[in-house]
């Protein structure tokens, strides 16, 4: 048996998954800040059999709620002489532009706390001036007498020649064993001085929050489970084991959002669906990505806290291309200074939690409005719903503002959460020249079954998924990957001008490190898989396209043939592309794959008639049309291939699924939902 946990900002989600292809499924509250514990709670609650457990994943939010919190380390730099500045520079390029009180984001290192030696290299990786050990000791010095926890490491030009700050980090190691250290090239060998410092500062911000709370969890869990097989899911879709996990924490930073896409990706191909919009609402963010032809897009532009008003923080990691707003099921329905009805970013969490939940909540939710307006049930919740709480809440919070029902307050809450949603779709889609219509909707998160049918709606897109264990659908993505580390290198050359024998050299030496890493974590050559890609440009441009190229030895007539997939690709991004343009080289960046053995997904062989799978008749109030009487069935027990047509209801434990007049839905052959528009 296999499990997966992930821990989100309300509940603690787990998959596991028997020889036999079983998928069983449960959900906890999240624990901060012990998150430990609620992994062992739903551990318990799923009641798994902890002796038959051969493989153990895990996804986590602590990294990126350690950066919003501002709960890490205490922080020191170590950089070149001249570039103690480089974080409060940053780029020029503010988001903000008319705004004259706009403020630079802040420094995660206080200015005090940003030391330069005397040591430099140029462009090319040469020593101008060697290192001086009496100024890294200096810098030590005052470091412990700061009561500094952690210490970053940033040259200049290191992406080319690391050898100083690996020197740096041995003086320090060797005159303080027990502070945590980070030196960039451990993280990127890509340029861009500003984004690798910031990331080399950022890994070294989370590093002791991460090392305590992986070896807490790795502490719980051996006392409870003998299992070596032990990962933790990555940003960029794979699984890394817990100790290389500790060494680059930064590379959790969107942990647990990923997995769901990946495991979109690879539920998409097992039905034949290869352009999908990724889709995961929670109980405190809704989360999308756009996968093309299977391809899960992964990018190092990845930044924290950006916005239309802030530059927000860049991360130079591997992260699958995602967008995050702040709305979910815990979502907080306010009135705005100027009288408007807005939907999140607060969440009310796992506690208080929503009104319906009976601990403390006052403030309406998205999960309280549903309830209102029969998508959800009473009897379905863990707690005691008084429902005229919840009715109150709406009325005096939203409805009397506007003079109108709890009911149409509850559908107004309702309708401003999707509208967020769309637009986070759109973010994902058509601002990014791709059209809903050609794509499948796969929803699933707490949230997703009950809002994406309306969304399909607006936004054109023909088919909507629902997938298996759609509730902790990224748990059960994690189960699905295999383990993943990416090498990019910043390696600038005109691609015409190369040799082959250069090029091949690159990849080889790139590989035989990926191979070396895979070693170490216990996999042979035969189990290690590679994909290469190109980061390349037109000459005198500034940004990249990237590019697919061919494994094993080059050829000449490959080189064209890159060339001529860049003008395609570089057309398709930007709409234009310049054939008669030199182009070169920015980057190389290989994808290593460990492969593991992955779960047999059983098929559903239940029979039985929609009439049998019908659990009640509920009134649900739907948008011009007021109260429904509306049919619910169980997902558990619906037959597949069997059409069920709108509006109805179709309730799973801890996920509903609404459809509305016009559409129709049905269960796959593997237990999915697939909802269509009805025929005309």
């Amino acid at each position: 048996m296999r499990v997966a946990t992930d821990i989100g900002g309300t509940f603690t989600d787990l998959v596991y998954v028997d020889d036999q292809g079983y998928v069983g499924i449960a959900k906890s509250n999240t624990t901060p800040p012990n998150f430990e514990k609620g992994v062992l709670d739903v551990i318990d609650k799923a009641g798994v059999k902890t002796e038959q457990l051969s493989m153990f994943i895990h996804g986590t939010t602590v990294i990126i709620n350690t950066l919003t919190e501002r709960k890490g380390a205490k922080m020191g730099l170590i950089t070149t002489k001249g570039f103690r500045d480089i974080l409060e520079i940053a780029r020029g390029n503010r988001p903000d532009l008319f705004n004259v009180r706009y403020k630079k984001p802040v420094p995660f290192v206080e200015r005090h706390l940003r030391l330069e030696v005397d040591e430099r290299l140029n462009y090319k990786g040469e020593v101008l001036s060697t290192l001086k050990r009496e100024e890294i000791e200096a810098c030590v010095n005052y470091f412990k007498k700061e009561g500094v926890e952690a210490i970053a490491v940033s040259y200049l030009h290191s992406y080319v020649n690391s050898s100083h700050e690996q020197e740096t980090v041995k003086i320090i190691k060797e005159l303080w064993p027990e502070v945590f250290v980070t030196a960039s090239n451990e993280i990127t060998k890509e340029w861009r001085e500003y984004e690798r410092t910031n990331t080399a500062v950022l890994n070294a911000y989370v590093q002791p929050t991460a090392t305590t709370y992986i070896d807490k969890l790795d502490k719980e869990l051996r006392a409870q489970i003998e299992i070596d097989q032990r990962y933790i899911m990555q940003s960029n879709g794979g699984t890394t084991k817990f100790n290389n996990a500790k060494e680059a924490p930064i590379n959790m930073v969107e942990s647990g959002p990923v997995a769901g896409i990946f495991g979109a990706a690879v539920l998409g191909e097992l039905i034949g669906e290869k352009n999908i919009i990724a889709f995961d609402i929670g109980g405190t963010t809704a989360k999308c990505s756009l996968i093309e032809d299977g391809e899960v897009k992964v990018s190092t532009d990845y930044y924290i806290e950006k916005d239309s008003r802030h530059a927000g923080y860049p991360i130079k990691a591997p992260v699958v291309d995602i967008v995050e707003i702040g709305n979910g099921g815990g979502s907080i329905a306010w009135i705005d200074n100027a009288g408007s009805l807005k939907v999140g970013p607060q969440s009310a969490g796992a506690y208080p939690g929503p009104v319906a939940y009976g601990l403390g909540g006052t403030e309406p939710t998205t999960t309280d409005a549903n309830l209102l307006t029969g998508r959800l049930s009473p009897k379905n919740f863990d707690y005691e719903v008084d429902m005229n709480n919840v009715k109150d809440a709406i009325q005096k919070k939203i409805g009397d503002h506007f003079g109108i029902t709890a009911e149409e307050a509850a559908l107004g809450i309702i309708r401003i959460a999707n509208s967020n949603m769309l637009n986070a779709l759109k973010l994902i889609s058509i601002r990014k020249g791709h059209n809903p219509q050609d794509f499948t909707l796969l929803a699933f998160g707490g949230g997703g079954s009950m809002h994406a049918p309306a969304l399909a709606l607006e936004l054109g897109v023909k088919k909507v998924v629902v997938p298996i264990a759609s509730p902790v659908f990224s748990a059960w993505g994690m189960l699905m990957t295999d383990l993943r580390h990416d090498y990019i290198k910043t390696y600038i050359k005109r691609l015409n001008e190369l040799t082959l024998v250069e090029m091949d050299d690159q990849w080889e030496e790139i590989e035989k490190h990926a191979l070396a890493h895979y070693e170490d974590e216990g996999m042979t050559a035969d189990q290690v898989e590679f994909h290469r890609f190109a980061d390349m440009r037109y000459l005198g441009q500034e940004h990249t396209v990237k590019v697919p190229v061919p494994n094993g030895k080059w050829k000449e007539e490959d080189k064209h043939s890159i060339i001529a997939k860049f003008h395609e690709l570089h057309e398709k991004n930007y709409t234009f592309k310049l054939e008669d343009s030199p182009t070169e080289i920015v980057n190389l960046h290989v994808t290593a794959f460990g492969k593991v053995p992955k779960p047999a997904i059983g098929k559903v062989t239940r029979t039985g008639s929609v009439e049998g799978a019908k659990k009640e008749d509920r009134n649900v109030y739907y948008e011009k049309q007021g109260w429904v009487n509306t049919p619910v069935y169980d997902r558990e027990v619906l037959p597949p291939n069997e059409v069920v047509h709108g509006p109805a209801i179709v309730e799973e434990k801890a996920a509903v699924t609404v459809i509305y007049q016009g559409q129709q839905l049905h269960l796959d052959d593997f237990g999915n939902i697939i909802i269509e528009m009805g025929e005309k």
